[in-house]
């Protein structure tokens, strides 16, 4: 059986906008998902939105990508994360 592949994994694993840190979006501490994202948002030189919008957007996509295949568990571990990106982008 082949497994299908889907273009919101590829945006996710090879972003043209952020260079993201392998398997950021499975880590289990929120605070280090959302320094990850601030440092590869603020480093890009290829993102077309402000670091806090890019970094955002981009855990949101994951989230909504994700959709009903995302545990609980990891969904409040992701919600946090966006909680921490506003605290470290002073929002």
């Amino acid at each position: 059986m082949t497994r299908k592949k889907y273009w919101s994994g590829e945006v996710t694993k090879h972003s043209i906008a952020l260079d993201l840190e392998e398997g950021v979006f499975t880590w289990r501490d929120p605070k280090r998902i959302a320094e990850s994202l601030k440092r590869s948002a603020e480093e890009s030189t290829r993102r077309k939105a402000a670091p806090f919008q890019s970094a955002m957007s981009m855990l949101n996509f994951y989230i909504n990508r994700a959709g009903k295949n995302l545990k609980r568990e990891r969904k409040q571990t992701l919600e946090q994360a966006k909680a921490e990106l506003r605290k470290l982008f002073g929002r």
